[in-house]
């Protein structure tokens, strides 16, 4: 390689060796983690300090040492910000997130239309400069975004069937956001993503393969192998709502279900009955069991086919999880299932917005670190 693209890979190691340092680092460990020389690591830190990507602290004495301090570097995480959006049929939440996943802007709104894709990814964009507005930040340090969405999307973010509708079909969902706000955007399910955000900041970072589960109103799985989200065919893995033998729709219509609906006036009813069943009422506790056994026949199904090795219940299910995690466990294994761990999400209603933030930094990773380095 010549100097330049030596630099660049040296400079590469320099910053993910401070993306991946749990707090301020030194020149010492600096070079005892990338081998490079003291020197070498002191002119990119010089380059990176000048560009805004690394802060140098103030110097601390410790304590029986002596000599001067060290000098200490840390990576400014939020020198380059990612988005984050979620559209539901009633709402759109955006996030902005530096480039280590935290959360530092937040904007929500109701969507005018929904049936309308123009309008409704007009309305993403400008919850997106909302959320950069909370953040402090700018369009000129947003590096990437991504879109969390209902339906079939395949590899490209393209919508390939979306139920009840067909204004969305054949929406490029990065190509349009691109449009609006110019920098790259990516596009997933809803529900893979809060599969994805599980396993990198919820329950589930100690399975390979996991069920990200949304049943009620509305039903979606999101499902990862070995780790990576599985789309199948033109993004149609988990849309069971299409599948009609499978009666996702069969409890639509029941209170208890509307635990998944983005409707407030909905959940709230739901929520009611939920805690009439905890406090005993028969009539709801009758209207649990009958969501369970929905619950259960899907994932019965579901654990001798994907067979995961966790399943977690999001998408409002969480907020019952006390009153359907012992009914729905007991019902597989009276079903006499594979043993599979059922867990309520640990993300909440952010699950979708924290995968699209791990999607759009895995889409992005060499953009802003550089093409990464195998340890020697």
């Amino acid at each position: 390689m010549n100097q330049s693209a030596v630099r660049r890979v040296n400079t590469s190691v320099i910053l993910r060796a401070l993306a991946v340092s749990a707090g301020p680092t030194t020149l010492t460990a600096l070079a005892e983690r990338t081998t490079l020389s003291r020197r070498t690591i002191e002119l990119i830190l010089d380059s990176l300090l000048t560009a805004g990507w690394v802060a140098e602290l103030d110097r601390v004495p410790t304590q029986g040492c002596a000599g001067r301090p060290a000098r200490r570097y840390e990576l400014r995480a939020e020198h380059a910000l990612l988005a984050a959006a979620q559209i539901t049929t009633e709402t759109v939440s955006a996030v902005v997130a530096d480039v280590r996943g935290r959360i530092v802007g937040r904007a929500h709104r109701p969507l005018r239309s929904y049936p309308d894709p123009r309008a409704s990814l007009d309305d993403v964009a400008a919850l997106v400069r909302e959320a950069l507005e909370d953040a402090g930040g700018s369009v000129e340090r947003l590096r990437a975004g991504t879109l969390a969405s209902g339906g079939a999307i395949d590899d490209d973010g393209v919508v390939r069937r979306l139920v009840h509708t067909t204004r969305w079909e054949g929406v490029d969902l990065p190509a349009e956001l691109t449009r609006r706000i110019r920098v790259p955007w990516f596009a997933d399910n809803d529900t893979n993503l809060g599969a994805l955000g599980e396993r990198w900041r919820g329950v589930a970072g100690d399975h390979d393969n996991v069920v990200w589960a949304m049943l009620g109103n509305r039903a979606g799985l999101g499902i990862l192998i070995r780790g990576a989200v599985h789309r199948g065919l033109d993004g149609a893995a988990g849309e069971i709502i299409e599948a009609v033998p499978m009666r996702t729709d069969s409890v639509e219509d029941r209170p208890v279900a509307w635990l998944t609906s983005p409707e407030p006036e909905r959940r709230a009813v739901a929520l009611g009955r939920v805690e009439a069943a905890r406090a005993g009422e028969a009539g709801a506790l009758a209207e649990v069991d009958e969501f369970v056994a929905h619950i259960a026949t899907i994932l019965t199904t579901l654990s001798w086919t994907v067979a995961p090795s966790l399943i977690v219940l999001g998408g409002g299910l969480e907020d019952a999880a006390d009153v359907l995690l012992p009914r729905v466990r007991e019902a597989l294994r009276a079903a006499r299932t594979p043993a599979v761990e059922l867990r309520a999400t640990g993300l909440g209603r952010d699950a979708a917005l924290v995968g699209a933030v791990k999607l759009a930094l895995d889409r992005m990773d060499t953009q802003l670190f550089g093409p990464p380095v195998p340890s020697l």
